[in-house]
């Protein structure tokens, strides 16, 4: 497939995750995953060889046609970015910020199930940890698939997930949260194109129906696992992030980020990602220059 808008593959494996890639093919990531319908999991290369350039995309596993389209959802390719570089050019800072990182796509979750699952798992605990325990029980209950002589697992499916009564480094509370994510999208709560069809404050009130999950990471789920590229959060580094964008004294209240960054539409949350981005370099640097005492961060993985 062709992207439209600046794309680069091994740019967005640079700042997010890392996904895996293939022995001896750096310009190529896998993303293994149970694949939405939870009848079966693949695993999804893509390749691109020329920034900007076309992408091969190939599925080893079940329902490769869904399975396509839930890979290109996770990198943000099945979103029309053409308007991307006119955002950074209403708006000087996200101008800068898009050329200093290549003009990077969010990097969302597998699926909306897989995002609800890292955010419950994660509560607390750093990304280091949240990113270890996510890959034990990929290897212990997911699924393994082979492509070209390597493994690759995926994680849990909500039937396995279900199966699992302890989690080694995770407490109690969070194995019985983890069968609440299971229930919800055996039950259809969490199916990405479902949210994505209807309103905005549906979605995210049926969302903290979840035990576990609340405003902030009901929001976090709609936006870095539904993939919805026009929404806002109102967490207070997002609100730090508009203040700098805009030069305002003050962090903004939710309402006025809201109005201020409607300016970034049709792709208002890849603007906000980017903006995080910006935030957690800068702690990274204060942590460094206070000897530590703030350590430097990526992106929240997905």
């Amino acid at each position: 497939m062709t992207p439209l808008g600046p794309f680069d593959l091994a740019n967005q494996n640079r700042y997010f995750n890392p996904w895996p890639t293939l022995p001896g093919d750096p310009r190529s990531v896998v993303l293994p995953f149970p694949v939405e319908g939870w009848s079966g999991s693949a695993a999804v290369v893509l390749r691109q060889a020329d920034p900007d350039g076309e992408v091969a995309v190939r599925v080893v596993g079940t329902h490769p046609d869904e399975a396509t389209a839930q890979a290109l959802a996770a990198i943000s390719l099945d979103v029309d970015g053409t308007a991307w570089p006119g955002i950074g050019d209403r708006t000087p800072l996200l101008g800068d910020l898009q050329r200093r990182y290549g003009f990077v796509r969010p990097a969302m979750f597998h699926s909306p199930y897989e995002a609800a699952a890292a955010f419950v798992i994660g509560h607390r605990i750093s990304i280091v940890q949240t990113r270890r325990i996510r890959q034990r029980l990929a290897e212990q209950a997911g699924e393994t698939i082979e492509v070209d002589g390597a493994s690759f697992a995926a994680f849990p499916d909500p039937h396995a997930l279900l199966a699992i009564d302890a989690v080694d480094g995770l407490a109690a509370v969070k194995t019985e949260r983890l069968h609440g994510v299971a229930h919800a999208a055996l039950d259809g709560l969490l199916d990405r194109q479902r949210l994505r069809s209807v309103p905005e404050s549906q979605a995210l009130a049926e969302l903290r129906t979840i035990p576990g999950i609340g405003p902030f990471f009901a929001e976090a789920i709609h936006y870095r696992g539904v993939g919805v590229p026009t929404g806002v959060t109102h967490d207070p580094m997002s609100l730090e992030g508009v203040q700098r964008a805009f030069d305002l004294p003050v962090a903004p209240t939710a309402a006025e980020a809201d109005r201020l960054t409607e300016a970034w539409q049709p792709l208002r949350m890849w603007a906000m990602v980017l903006l995080h981005m910006a935030v957690r370099e800068e702690q990274g640097r204060e942590g460094v220059r206070a000897g530590g005492a703030r350590s430097a961060t990526r992106p929240a993985p997905a």
